[in-house]
């Protein structure tokens, strides 16, 4: 129960931080966010708030920001049974699709003809007056209870996602990564204060285990290793490396004392034995910490680089190397792997957390059909040919996107099933 709730809590965070960028930039702009979903499928709760409906569904895998004009249809049809609430001046306030939900004084129309962007109106024949068709004007801000009962404003053109200047469309499509790697710099800033410090890279002695090799030979915490054997040892990981290859083996350490001296120590690994039964040496020294405010919020920076590089690193790797599905993991590889970073408790899982925002971000900005990276690829394409591509071939190239994602989440669905649960 822990790990689903766990999956749940950081999979909903990544969603609702990525949704909250398109949400806000949206905004920004004077694009009409109609919904914001967290969650897909059958609505399990909706508050409506302002111009937006917040729903959370059934599925927590996902969710989204409905912004009117893009990608979205109506849901009303020419020959639809609706009713429609007016206002004291005889204008539509109300327009319901909802077959479970009756409006009081309501009037009932099966809809002829309509326009809720220009013109706004809608137009139809009421049950009493079989032949006779009526023509009401619609509000600006009139609502739609749609066909599941959620409720929604109509939007006029000049409130829809194509209507916005196209810096702005563009702002709006980058910031669902921005906010996931915003996200994972935030998370890296907290693990690092959680942490009371930053564990250094330089090959300075921390905590000296009592008892330890490392005590006998008279290392202390602050010394800074400076040569092994002779060699020059210029990272905390060359160091650990070094000693792990010479279990029971006597090393000379240079040492530099904190207030400048030099010293040469002796000391000898005592012997360990890894699962798999390969034996290294340690001598009980723990890595040192950078405790500095300024070292804690550099942190958030430098680590989520870190990831950035390694993840081009791999994206690189299949261009040059070839692909293999085994390169990607989806929600059942990360339920895999939640379960086990469970067992480490708050900095594991908040470390998790970063890692998958980074990627959920980087994996997003590729130019691919359907993703963010795709659609600001698109708007690169407005801006060179100073005007859009086709409603039609937009439409096109997106459902084969759509097509090749799904296609690629099944396969990597699958493969993650035997990866974790069928070996």
């Amino acid at each position: 129960m822990t790990t689903i709730l766990t999956f749940i809590a950081v999979f909903g965070t990544l969603v609702v931080i990525h949704e909250l960028g398109h949400y806000y930039f949206a905004k920004k702009a004077g694009i009409l966010v109609r919904e914001f979903s967290v969650g897909f499928g059958p609505k399990i709760f909706a508050h409506r708030k302002g111009e937006t409906t917040y729903t959370i569904r059934l599925l927590p895998l996902g969710g989204y920001v409905r912004m009117a004009g893009y990608e979205e249809e109506t849901d009303i049809r020419p020959g639809m049974p609706v009713t429609v609430k007016l206002d004291d001046a005889g204008h539509v306030s109300v327009i319901n699709l909802y077959s479970k939900k009756q409006l009081a004084d309501a009037v009932p129309l099966e809809v002829t003809s309509f326009d809720l962007e220009r013109e706004l109106f809608i137009e139809g024949r009421q049950r009493s007056e079989i032949d006779q068709t009526v023509r009401y004007p619609v509000n600006r801000d009139a609502l739609v209870i749609e066909q599941d009962g959620t409720t929604v404003q109509i939007a006029p053109i000049d409130r829809q996602f194509q209507s916005a200047p196209l810096i702005q469309r563009m702002l709006t499509n980058f910031a669902g990564p921005l906010n996931n790697l915003l996200l994972a710099i935030v998370t890296f800033i907290l693990i690092a204060f959680l942490q009371g410090g930053i564990i250094s890279n330089e090959p300075r002695a921390g905590k000296v285990e009592p008892g330890s090799p490392a005590e006998a030979a008279g290392l202390e915490e602050g010394d800074l290793i400076r040569t092994i054997d002779g060699e020059k040892m210029d990272s905390w990981v060359e160091m650990v490396l070094t000693i792990q290859e010479h279990p029971e083996e006597e090393l000379t350490l240079e040492v530099q004392k904190p207030e400048g001296a030099t010293e040469t120590l002796t000391v000898v690994p005592e012997a360990d034995t890894t699962e798999d039964g390969q034996t290294y040496g340690l001598i009980g020294v723990n890595a040192s910490m950078e405790t500095s405010i300024i070292a804690k919020i550099s942190y958030g920076f430098t680590q989520t680089w870190n990831i950035i590089t390694q993840i081009g690193s791999v994206l690189l790797s299949m261009v040059t190397g070839g692909f293999s599905v085994d390169m990607f993991g989806g929600p059942v590889a990360i339920y895999a792997t939640t379960e086990a970073v469970v067992q480490t408790g708050a900095a594991g899982i908040l470390n998790w957390l970063a890692v998958l925002s980074i990627n959920l971000g980087i994996i997003n900005l590729l130019p691919v059909p359907a993703l963010d990276g795709g659609k600001l690829l698109l708007n690169v394409i407005e801006g060179i040919r100073g005007k859009p591509l086709s409603e039609e071939k937009e439409g096109i190239i997106t459902l084969i996107g759509v097509g090749l994602l799904f296609l690629l989440m099944v396969v990597v669905t699958w493969n993650d099933i035997q990866r974790f649960f069928l070996r």
